[in-house]
């Protein structure tokens, strides 16, 4: 597995807000946006940048959320999507109802980069962080519109940057201070290690168990019925399986080819014709929200795109590992 790529600089963009973003992320799961999305959003950043002469390299990205609001129904048991009617056909006639979720989030943005020029003209710093976000805000967040700050003049929620000089100890400990900044807030983590201890713990019992049973048995509520432990007739008691695990959540990570690379416009109806096609699908594991104040290092929260064509593989990587607490481990990671 690739590491994370080496970056001088963390580029933070604070508090944005962001409406009607895509809460469907895949065939199976809905909510918070894939990451596949902020990672498409850095790279579009990238070459708009690069188009305006900025000399910036955008290697991952870190996404703290610190507020969302689904746009769902919450009457009843089962929610559903709130839905809009699209405009009538040209005949006259209703037009059908898009399926489609959308999400209102309040976000951080955090961008691993690397600049020459600002180490050769800092003064130019701030103009450029001007040019980021005006070019920001004319962009889409994962299929939402950014909506205007109030508080952007007061300086709360202007871009600024994390210079992440000297040795790896001064790194850590400039971090260590930059990260509260981002509170509060949770960031998400890839936690595949969960995946595989799951999956290593349902063979104990079920040899034919395979990954997509221990990524659905990880994901759900498992709330359980305990009988009363006397005669007496006690109605007993619920438990949730899950209570002191951690916010675990499915999460797409990627994608998997389903065949090989076709040539440029030899697909009918391909969104660009000058590119070469390749159908796939998703590729999930799950995540685990955290607060940013439990991150020791830029590199446990930043996510970087790994692709392996030869291997029909293109996924997100992130970097995080728990903390070898052996008194917490057996609390909080134990799925047996």
């Amino acid at each position: 597995m690739s590491p994370c790529p080496s970056f001088d600089r963390l580029l933070v963009l604070p508090h944005l807000r962001v409406q009607n973003a895509n809460a469907i992320s895949s065939p199976l799961t809905h909510g918070f946006p894939s990451m596949t999305a902020f990672l498409g959003l850095m790279w579009a950043l990238q070459r708009r940048t690069r188009a305006l002469g900025l000399d910036l390299s955008f290697q991952a990205v870190g996404v703290v959320c610190h507020d969302y609001e689904e746009q769902i129904s919450e009457r009843g048991f089962v929610r559903r999507f709130r839905l809009t009617r699209n405009p009538v056909d040209k005949d006259g006639s209703t037009a059908a109802i898009a399926e489609e979720g959308r999400i209102h989030l309040e976000l951080s943005l955090v961008f691993a980069v690397c600049c020459e020029r600002w180490d050769r003209e800092p003064d130019r710093v701030e103009a450029d962080l001007a040019t980021i976000a005006e070019l920001v805000a004319g962009m889409r967040i994962a299929g939402g519109s950014l909506v205007p700050s109030l508080r952007t003049s007061l300086g709360r929620r202007r871009p600024y940057l994390i210079d992440l000089a000297g040795t790896e100890d001064d790194q850590r400990t400039v971090f260590r201070h930059a990260r509260y900044r981002l509170l509060p807030g949770f960031a998400l983590v890839a936690r595949d290690d969960l995946l595989e201890t799951r999956l290593t713990g349902l063979r104990q019992q079920d040899p034919t168990a395979s990954p997509l049973d221990a990524w659905l048995s990880l994901v759900r509520i498992d709330w359980r019925h305990e009988p009363a432990a006397d005669a007496a007739g006690g109605k007993g008691e619920w438990r949730n399986d899950r209570r002191g695990r951690g916010w675990v959540v499915p999460v797409p990570v990627g994608y998997g080819a389903l065949g090989g690379v076709q040539s440029a416009g030899t697909v009918t109806n391909a969104r660009d014709a000058t590119t070469p096609f390749r159908f796939v699908e998703s590729l999930y594991s799950v995540g685990e929200w955290i607060s940013p104040h439990r991150i020791t290092s830029p590199e446990q929260f930043l996510w970087y795109a790994v692709s392996r064509p030869d291997d029909g593989l293109y996924r997100c990587r992130n970097d995080y590992r728990p903390m070898q607490d052996p008194s917490a481990s057996a609390l909080e990671y134990d799925f047996d």
